[in-house]
């Protein structure tokens, strides 16, 4: 595998959090009645997601790591497979991106129980944060960032650096972004640099304990 030097002049533009969801039909209408639920019925809880490794299979893991739960993977090839299976109820839990569950929600097929995330979304403001519903430090979510090769000029990454600045913050790049299930925000190159830095480590710590081995 060939390793390329990233700047740490880039930035991160949006984030998409992860949704606890669950088929509306099953009993739990909050957080911790779902922690309870699944603690009473270990390994009965099947959860989909889109492959080992996908941001829904770890955001799975480190929910049962910090609950102490023990729920069951059922990996798919593609949301499309994954959505008869949990409207029929047969795999009834998602920890998923929005953009995958969003007509479930509108539906009333799927209740949303948190978001991973130290705020709430834009696109589900009644939906409380897992630390609001009681689950402390869970956070999970996909992050779109631009980074540029080490070798990318100043002048050129500063331009690019305003650039995108000043697309997040125009109101209607926002508000695509929202409609996508993306919260857009700017961290500057020093803050995405400590950010990826805090992810690795992170997440490191989770695929080890559920073993995943590098492809």
């Amino acid at each position: 595998m060939i390793r390329r030097r990233i700047s740490s002049r880039s930035a991160l533009f949006a984030t998409l959090p992860n949704v606890i969801v669950i088929n509306s039909r099953l009993p739990p209408k909050s957080l911790n009645e779902l922690i309870d639920y699944a603690k009473a019925h270990p390994r009965e809880l099947n959860y989909g997601t889109v492959g080992v490794g996908s941001s829904q299979h770890l955001a799975a893991a480190y929910f049962e790591q910090l609950t102490g739960t023990e729920i069951t993977h059922v990996p798919y090839r593609n949301i499309a497979a994954y959505t008869p299976d949990f409207i029929a109820g047969q795999v009834p839990l998602g920890f998923q991106l929005l953009p995958n569950v969003i007509s479930l929600i509108k539906s009333g097929d799927a209740r949303p129980l948190a978001v991973a995330s130290d705020k709430r979304m834009t696109a589900l403001p009644d939906v409380p944060t897992a630390a609001e519903a009681g689950l402390k430090n869970y956070e999970s979510a996909a992050w779109l960032a631009l980074l540029a090769p080490a070798s990318t000029g100043k002048a050129v990454l500063d331009r690019l650096y305003a650039a995108m600045a000043e697309a997040v913050n125009d109101p209607k790049v926002r508000a695509l972004f929202v409609e996508q299930g993306a919260e857009p925000m700017v961290m500057d190159p020093q803050g995405l640099k400590d950010f990826m830095t805090s992810e690795t480590t992170k997440w490191a710590a989770v695929i080890k304990k559920i073993g995943i081995e590098p492809m």
